[in-house]
């Protein structure tokens, strides 16, 4: 048994593979092919999100692996700029109609606001619309579970109050460097799983000495480090990459990071993202 047979079971009882392929900057044509070899290799998890503009070719290949539908888990997001029912309720049909699936495994509400105001104003009347939409199609079958992204914990008390269905999931920058422990045990106590997006900080981790210098003492890579971070947190990573060889490499983290250690990856809380700043997730709001 590796890391890609591990699960986790969501509060609805849906089981979730624990490490999971992220395709942000996967572009639409080369998505399939990225899909394809991730579960040859073992992969039963795939994440996409509406605004990564590359739904048709990660559906495509979930169609085309030669594994069976069910045997996959697959994620997508609402776009974070969508703050009504009826937009929401379209999207989630066109998410569906450009994956090429009858069912969707988990969808998320991508942010609590849209990109170009993030952190920024009150979208709470506008998210809890986007949910009753997210809550209709999962009540309906067409999306095994719901969740957000991105969201804080008032961000997910607007969405738990009055809420026909608590959400599943949310899912979060998480990585050694920025590990925002209250809002895990907050998640945690509501039966939120979390989901750690961008595990080796968008490649920021691997500039960090000490972090080079842990992975040294494994005997490991810094990313299979921050991999594994991820997991003993209790969360599912879902490091992105479309190169088969890091695919295999990402999921070659059979080994355990001691407590101590753990505690020193927990505390660290410099990380200089650099050109990614540019993006609201590393923009430090």
């Amino acid at each position: 048994m590796t890391v890609l047979d591990e699960t986790y079971t969501l509060s609805n009882g849906v089981e979730i593979p624990a490490l999971g392929l992220g395709t942000w900057f996967i572009d639409d044509d080369k998505a399939a092919d990225a899909v394809r070899a991730a579960v040859e290799i073992g992969y039963r998890n795939i994440d996409t999100a509406q605004a990564y503009g590359n739904e048709r070719g990660v559906g495509e290949g979930v169609r085309t692996c030669g594994v069976p539908r069910d045997e996959l888990f697959v994620s997508t997001k609402l776009a974070a700029e969508i703050k009504d029912y009826q937009h929401a309720v379209d999207a989630i049909d066109g998410s569906l109609a450009k994956l090429g699936l009858d069912h969707i495994d988990l969808m998320l509400i991508h942010s609590p606001q849209p990109w170009d105001d993030f952190r920024g104003g009150d979208y709470a009347q506008g998210n809890r619309e986007a949910w009753r939409a997210l809550e209709d199609a999962h009540l309906a079958g067409t999306i095994r579970a719901i969740g957000v992204s991105n969201f804080q914990q008032q961000d997910l008390e607007n969405v738990l109050d009055g809420a026909r269905v608590a959400p599943h999931v949310n899912q979060l920058l998480v990585h050694a460097g920025n590990t925002p422990s209250e809002l895990l045990a907050y998640c945690a106590s509501r039966q939120i799983l979390v989901e750690a997006y961008s595990p080796i900080a968008h490649g920021a981790i691997l500039k960090n000495a000490e972090v080079r210098a842990m992975a040294e003492k494994y005997g490991v890579s810094v990313p299979q480090l921050c991999i594994r971070y991820t997991l003993q947190l209790g969360t599912v990573s879902l490091p992105k990459t479309a190169n088969p060889d890091h695919m295999r490499s990402n999921a070659e983290v059979g080994f355990e990071i001691s407590g101590a250690d753990m505690d020193l990856l927990r505390s660290l809380r410099d990380v200089d993202y650099g050109e990614h700043s540019a993006f609201p997730v590393y923009s430090g709001k």
